[in-house]
């Protein structure tokens, strides 16, 4: 029996969402990495980063309010240097600046296909 709630079809509509809400908070480097032909406990992950605590908390808070169900699992939350959001199909690692670059995800599934997001909201610029 399977813990998958979603259908896959609906699983890079769910990633979308999470680095909208990601993005939202000023998320840095927002990336999707499918890992369906690399492993089997998850389809894909999305990846974020942030320069301060107090921001990473804010980026895992507003995933966690704007998502529609809870995550199965949180880790990290506590301390705020690399926060997990498991959502079955999505595993989200919301990072410190200086830990993400240290664990290098990206690197370790350098095979993947990566999607990046943007924030596509126009900056407003104070003169």
């Amino acid at each position: 029996m399977s813990n998958k709630v979603k259908s896959s079809q609906d699983t890079p509509k769910i990633l979308s969402e999470i680095a909208e809400l990601a993005l939202a908070k000023k998320a840095n480097e927002v990336i999707g990495i499918d890992v369906r032909g690399l492993t089997s406990f998850v389809d894909y992950f999305l990846i974020c980063s942030a320069d301060t605590e107090p921001q990473v908390k804010a980026i895992a808070d507003n995933i966690r309010r704007g998502t529609p169900s809870k995550p199965w699992h949180l880790e990290g939350y506590e301390h705020s240097r690399w926060v997990l959001l498991d959502y079955i199909d999505v595993l989200v690692h919301v990072f410190r600046s200086e830990e993400r670059e240290y664990y290098s995800l990206e690197k370790l599934w350098a095979d993947a296909p990566t999607i990046p997001f943007e924030d596509e909201r126009p900056e407003t610029k104070s003169e």
